[in-house]
């Protein structure tokens, strides 16, 4: 068969053979991958959108505590992708991490299901309160830190392995790769949309043992829909530990720190041949950054040792921009973390203050407070195609950039939407909060103020979600060197992680702060006698600034540039 029917960027079939662009990846092997990210994620949201309420109401947590304890969990699910994505870039490939975790995964949301059903490990309850052991409250606690590592294996390689289904060598498969991922987007939303309507219906009025149930059978469909596209996907070749490479880099550099670098780069070490030495990889090109690292493609006498180069000695211009790359990306990243601090709000403060208004639909319908962040969901289902349909071809005609918008400049939109958001929730409070004490409302449990007045701040992060989180997908996906993908994805990750866990910090030195001389803060049990407002404020203080310096450094970056093919 002609080498034209084959893909150029060193993907195999299932079997180990190189990849067929006829018979493997594209759209037909994308629909698996978006049918298994749309469960996994209706399970994932379809127990954790409500578990404020859920630790609030059946462990017998107060806000601040419930509020902790999901952020602290929700960051370790975005830590753990670190483990995950080095085990794909190292040793096991995207494919088999996925597989393997998926088992870690089940595990936890069966326990999570019977700890909330089975008499014994589920919670004694009156018509007051709660009466959790302490064995049940660990029980629910292993359950969603063993759902926190199995997601581990799960989220940094699944976006990156649905766009190794398109060949970027290929111009056509370049295109579909940017629509991929608005597309995957969306498929995450359809699940958050069943699980934040329908599913938080069900453990508020049906049970927690059926609104965990149903979230674990949807996984395991999910894991079917999985390994049914087996077949059809084309597997990126593991490159070995890219931790080692880059500590190489470095030693090496230290080595050789009062070596000078030619002014002629093209001396620089590099292969002959056009492969790079990185399984997978393609070459880099040199860029004129962070020059200290180029000395360790510096060539001396005393670089061979026995004959032989050592990587620990000497390295490739390829090997120093992998590293270069990372160090590139390491400023974009951190501005991605107050957006995941906002973000965040949306299963933590934006329920609590739902939790104080009229749910009410009608006479006799109640929607939960959690359910609002369908609001989100719809957002991001609308906006996701209206962006790769509309609003890309629009802006294409001013900007001449093929995507409409630099990866950048999408992600800079989203953080000033973002802003705009936490500014809507700041102002609804303070109406709320005037309305409490215009009427003598603070001990009241629902005020007379409909619920549906929060659907702006929903539905403006869900449009900051489109621009920023989908245009950080792919940013970090195509400014990543080929063989630390996973490593890369799950480094975007992990702000969302740290978002998490700068909104606890930031919840507890409000909390201690505010409640010095016996007074009640800003965040106490009675919102109505709080000042959730002045939370909403200091986020809108920290977005602001955080946009302000992402501005410089999106001015400053240098986008990478690959070449020749992969080994």
């Amino acid at each position: 068969m002609a080498e034209a029917d084959y893909t150029n960027n060193g993907t195999v079939d299932i079997k180990g053979n190189p990849a067929n662009k006829k018979k493997t990846g594209n759209w037909k092997a994308c629909r698996f991958i978006l049918g298994n990210e749309c469960c996994e994620r209706l399970a994932y949201y379809g127990m954790s959108t409500n578990l404020v309420n859920y630790l609030g109401d059946r462990l017998n947590q107060g806000n601040v505590a419930a509020s902790n304890n999901v952020t602290n969990w929700s960051g370790t699910c975005y830590v753990t992708p670190l483990i995950g994505a080095f085990l794909a870039d190292s040793y096991l490939g995207r494919y088999w991490t996925i597989a393997s975790f998926v088992i870690i995964y089940i595990i936890g949301m069966t326990l999570l299901t019977l700890s909330a059903s089975v008499t014994g490990l589920k919670p004694s309850c009156d018509k007051d309160s709660c009466h959790p052991t302490t064995g049940q409250t660990a029980a629910c606690f292993v359950a969603l830190y063993m759902i926190a590592l199995g997601t581990g294996g799960i989220k940094p390689c699944v976006s990156s392995f649905g766009a190794d289904q398109f060949d970027e060598t290929d111009e056509t498969e370049r295109k579909r790769k940017s629509s991929f991922f608005n597309w995957f987007y969306l498929s995450i939303n359809i699940g958050a949309l069943v699980a934040s309507s329908v599913l938080v219906w069900i453990q508020m009025n049906v049970g927690w043992g059926w609104g965990f149930g149903v979230p674990a059978v949807a996984m395991a469909v999910a894991v079917v829909f999985f390994f049914l596209g087996s077949k059809l996907y084309r597997l990126q070749k593991p490159g070995g530990s890219p931790i080692t490479r880059i500590v190489q880099v470095i030693v090496a550099s230290i080595r050789k720190s009062n070596v000078q670098v030619p002014a002629d780069k093209s001396l620089l070490y590099e292969t002959v041949e056009e492969e790079s030495q990185i399984q997978g990889s393609r070459k880099l090109e040199y860029t004129n950054k962070f020059k200290f690292f180029d000395k360790a493609a510096v060539k001396t006498q005393d670089d061979n040792i026995k004959g032989l180069t050592s990587p620990w000695r000497l390295c490739t211009v390829t090997q120093v921009e992998e590293l270069k790359s990372i160090v590139r990306l390491l400023p974009v990243w951190a501005s991605g973390i107050v957006f995941s601090t906002v973000y965040s709000q949306m299963s933590t403060m934006f329920v609590l203050q739902g939790n104080t208004m009229d749910q009410h639909m009608g006479p006799h319908f109640q929607i939960p407070s959690a359910s609002l962040s369908l609001f989100d969901t719809l957002s991001v289902i609308f906006w996701a195609p209206v962006y790769d349909r509309i609003i890309v071809p629009y802006a294409r005609k001013f900007t001449g950039h093929e995507r409409g918008f630099t990866q950048l400049q999408r992600m800079g939109i989203g953080l000033f939407i973002s802003i705009v958001s936490m500014i809507t929730a700041g102002i609804l409070e303070v109406v709320r909060l005037n309305f409490v004490r215009k009427n003598n409302y603070y001990d009241l449990k629902y005020i007379p103020m409909s619920i549906f007045w929060q659907v702006p701040q929903y539905f403006l992060i869900g449009c900051a979600e489109v621009f920023t989180f989908i245009g950080q997908l792919e940013f970090f996906y195509d400014q990543a060197p080929d063989a630390m993908r996973s490593l890369c994805s799950a480094l975007s990750l992990t702000t969302v992680a740290l978002g998490n866990y700068l909104s606890t910090m930031l919840v507890t030195i409000v909390t201690k702060t505010t409640t010095r001389g016996g007074k009640l803060g800003w965040i106490p049990d009675n919102m109505n006698r709080g000042h959730l407002d002045y939370f909403y404020w200091l986020l809108a203080t920290l977005s602001f600034l955080n946009f302000i310096v992402y501005l410089w450094i999106s001015k400053w970056f240098t986008y990478k540039k690959a070449t020749g093919h992969p080994q």
